[in-house]
């Protein structure tokens, strides 16, 4: 099997866990409830969902993904599709789940409204994501550590769409939206490390900084996880509403 990737790996600790089960609460689905998550990956959701005797439907747009998200999970049903373009008939679930997904969506609309469609009167929606303007890391120079914070979001077309996800559910005629925020504390460098180096890179592809700032904001934050310094925390937020 071949090696696990970032988010696969980050899927298998206790935070993500802690944070998929609190999806699932806001969800409240009952055993025998028809649920759609969006944006699957490899279907760690999915397979807790399907445990608990919903009728799980994972949806991602990569093949690879739903290979595998299939071979963990035989009793749960999976498609190859986009958000945008949900094989599902109309109201034909009661729970919709999404999470880290927005963020690289240019236009949220036209999948919040195949939500709509999908969802009966009455389902629940829940939008689970990551702010990149949230984001905390500690650093030396740390005028220096947010503006490398800014090339790591330049990284995907809406980093800060989690803070919109109330508005853009009210919008599109949901009702009684909550919010909740997860705090992921991070003080193993090692689990960030390949995400700060692209940080650091986009700043400089985008002239942020120099290479020479990249290079010494790096070995600050390696020398950190060395000393046991490293410190990141990742507020994620929960938004759930009625449909």
């Amino acid at each position: 099997m071949a090696e696990p990737s970032f988010l696969d790996r980050i899927e298998q600790t206790p935070g993500a866990t802690a944070l998929r089960a609190e999806s699932y609460r806001l969800l409240g689905l009952s055993p025998g409830d028809a649920v759609v998550d969006v944006g699957c990956g490899a279907g760690h959701a999915v397979a807790e969902l399907a445990a608990a005797h919903l009728k799980a439907i994972g949806v991602d747009p990569d093949p690879a993904a739903i290979a595998v998200a299939r071979a963990r999970s035989t009793n749960a049903m999976f498609h190859v599709a986009r958000s945008d373009e949900l094989p599902l008939e109309d109201e034909s679930v009661d729970g919709y789940r999404a999470a880290r997904l927005f963020h690289l969506l240019a236009d949220p609309l036209p999948t919040l409204a195949e939500a709509r469609r999908v969802l009966r009167p009455g389902g629940r929606i829940v939008l689970v994501g990551q702010d990149y303007g949230f984001i905390l890391i500690d650093g030396t120079d740390q005028d220096l550590t947010d503006v490398v914070l800014l090339g790591l979001e330049s990284r995907t077309p809406a980093p800060r769409a989690a803070r919109s996800y109330r508005d853009l559910l009210l919008d599109q005629g949901f009702r009684d939206p909550e919010v909740v925020v997860h705090n992921e504390v991070m003080t193993d460098y090692t689990q960030l490390a390949k995400q700060l180096q692209a940080a650091a890179a986009a700043a400089v592809e985008k002239a942020l900084i120099t290479q020479q700032d990249a290079d010494d904001w790096l070995a600050d934050q390696t020398e950190r996880g060395r000393n046991d310094r490293f410190l990141a925390v990742l507020p994620i937020l929960l938004v759930a509403a009625t449909r």
